[in-house]
């Protein structure tokens, strides 16, 4: 296992398992006000310290932690559900009118950068984590489309696919089949990158008011309420900054590490 990969893994598992606990534990309701104890520095009792309220930030990075990952985690699955099948149907088609028309539809939402997409739609749907995932799941449906595309074109031509279609297979069939299986390794690491660049979305949205509404915390939201504040509590922008940071790290860490894992070449090489 190498370096990226096994950092990437301790970075990523933290925060899972932040995210996780806070389901049935945080050391203070995230949700509580306590103005008396507002804009405590990190201590023995708020480890992370208060905010503005007086809530304790580390409940609320753990219970953000949750949000962040669960609108991420949803929004590339839709990625992967509806951009692969696309991808794969493009490739058995090449050159045809169907993949010319999903190849164009891509180029159409590459045309525009992914967070103004995602503004955009959570502006006409409004705000809240629901519409959040659904923008960012639509930017990352040409994502895999591509990608899938690009990795399956050449296997059309080699000579197992070849056999397959002698054998009465159809292109449905073969794609499932035969395709997708060699595909995967390539996929799995597209996922994990997007996985990083969806947290980065939902705490984009979140800042400017668009991703999830209060009282659930989100990470975006708490570096908002902390650009009034910077000078009388760093902290309050230091530690989500933090948690963002080292989250989208992780992921690409990991996605790193696992191209290079599974990349049979690269394993090769090695040994």
């Amino acid at each position: 296992m190498s370096r990226n990969l096994l950092l990437g893994a301790i970075l990523s598992s933290l925060v899972i398992l932040a995210a996780l606990v806070s389901y049935v534990w945080t050391p203070f309701d995230h949700t509580a006000m306590n103005i008396p104890e507002k804009l405590q520095r990190p201590g023995a009792v708020h480890w992370l310290g208060t905010d503005h309220f007086g809530r304790d930030i580390f409940s609320m990075i753990m219970v953000g932690a949750r949000t962040s990952l669960a609108v991420a985690l949803v929004a590339v699955g839709i990625g992967m559900a509806i951009g692969i099948p696309l991808g794969l149907t493009a490739a058995a088609r090449k050159g045809s009118w169907l993949d010319e028309l999903i190849m164009r539809g891509n180029d159409l939402v590459f045309a525009f950068p992914s967070l103004v997409i995602a503004i955009l739609i959570t502006a006409i749907l409004g705000p809240g984590a629901i519409n959040a995932i659904i923008a960012i799941g639509i930017f990352n449906i040409p994502v895999f489309a591509r990608v899938t595309r690009g990795a399956a074109l050449p296997l059309w031509q080699r000579e197992f696919i070849l056999a397959a279609q002698v054998a009465g297979k159809g292109a449905a069939r073969i794609s499932a089949e035969h395709i997708l299986p060699n595909v995967a390794n390539l996929l799995i690491v597209q996922g994990t990158i997007q996985f990083s660049l969806g947290i980065l979305a939902e705490a984009g949205l979140s800042y400017v008011g668009l991703g999830a509404q209060p009282p659930t915390p989100s990470w975006g939201r708490m570096l908002a309420d902390a650009q009034t504040m910077v000078s009388l509590a760093p902290h309050l922008a230091i530690i989500p900054g933090s948690a963002i940071v080292l989250t989208v790290l992780g992921l690409n860490l990991m996605g790193d590490g696992l191209r290079d894992w599974l990349d049979p070449k690269l394993r090769e090489a090695r040994t």
